[in-house]
C-alpha cells in the first residue's frame, strides 16, 4: 500500500510541473489518503502483534 501511495505522490508532482493542476490535486489527495490508511493498518498490526505477544519481524 505504501508503494501505491508513493506511486501517487510521483504522478501528483509530474503533473504539478507539467501544469495539470487538477490532476496532481487529485493524485495528490489519493496518495495522501493511502498514506493515512499504510499508518492505520501499520499501528493496528502492530498493537495486535504486541497483544499476542509475538516480536515483530
Amino acid at each position: 500500500m505504501l508503494s501505491w501511495a508513493v506511486t501517487f505522490f510521483i504522478i501528483a508532482l509530474i503533473a504539478g510541473v507539467l501544469g495539470f493542476s487538477g490532476m496532481a490535486g487529485a493524485a495528490s489527495g489519493i496518495a495522501q489518503i493511502l498514506f493515512f490508511v499504510f499508518l492505520v493498518l501499520l499501528v493496528v498490526s502492530a498493537v495486535s502483534s504486541a497483544v499476542r505477544g509475538k516480536t515483530p519481524v
